[in-house]
C-alpha cells in the first residue's frame, strides 16, 4: 500500500478575506521571510483566485500556494510566490498535486492566457529545484542577491512553458 494519499483527501479553494488569517499563520510557520501587507492584499483579488490556494488535507489547511499574473510584452506568465506544505505532510505527494492543480490552472486560463509560470529558489535549497525540474521546470537563470535578508542571497529562477489545455482555446 502506498503512503501517497489519494487525491480525493487533498483539496483547494481560493483565499479569500475569510481565510486570509489562516494563510498568514500557515505562512508564518512556512517560511523564513515576513511578507507585507501589500502582498496580502494581492492575494484576495478576483483575478488571483484560480492561482492562490490553500491547500488541505482530510479538510485540515497544511499549505498554501500563491501567485500573481504578470505581463510584460503583451505576454502574461504566472509569477509563483509561494507554494509550501507543511512539514509532517510532505513527502506525500501532496506538493506534486498542488503544483499540477496550479499547472492546470494555468493551462485552462484564457484571459489572459497564460504562457509559462516562473518562480525563484534559494540556491541554498536544491531539494526544491529538483522538485520544480521534476515538473517540467527549467533554470533560466540566476537572479544575484534576490533575497536581501537571508544567505544566501541568490537566487535560480525556474520556467516552465504552459501549453493551452484541450478545449481552453476560445473561453
Amino acid at each position: 500500500m502506498s503512503s501517497r494519499p489519494s487525491p480525493s483527501r487533498v483539496s483547494f479553494s481560493a483565499v479569500t478575506p475569510n481565510n486570509l488569517g489562516t494563510v498568514r499563520k500557515l505562512n508564518s510557520v512556512l517560511f523564513p521571510i515576513k511578507y507585507s501587507e501589500k502582498f496580502y492584499n494581492d492575494i484576495v483579488q478576483p483575478q488571483t483566485e484560480d492561482f492562490c490556494q490553500l491547500i488541505y488535507y482530510n479538510d485540515i489547511p497544511i499549505g498554501t500556494m500563491c501567485c500573481r499574473i504578470e505581463t510584460k510584452d503583451g505576454e502574461a506568465k504566472l509569477y509563483l510566490m509561494t507554494l509550501a506544505v507543511l512539514a509532517p505532510y510532505r513527502s506525500r505527494g501532496i506538493g506534486s498535486q498542488s503544483l499540477q492543480h496550479l499547472i492546470d490552472a494555468a493551462a485552462a486560463h484564457t484571459k489572459p492566457k497564460i504562457t509559462a509560470i516562473y518562480l525563484h529558489v534559494q540556491v541554498s535549497n536544491g531539494d526544491a529545484k529538483r522538485f520544480y525540474e521534476r515538473h517540467g521546470f527549467k533554470e533560466v537563470g540566476l537572479f544575484e542577491n534576490y533575497y536581501k535578508k537571508i544567505t544566501p542571497h541568490d537566487a535560480w529562477i525556474l520556467q516552465r512553458d504552459i501549453e493551452p489545455s484541450k478545449g481552453a482555446e476560445g473561453k
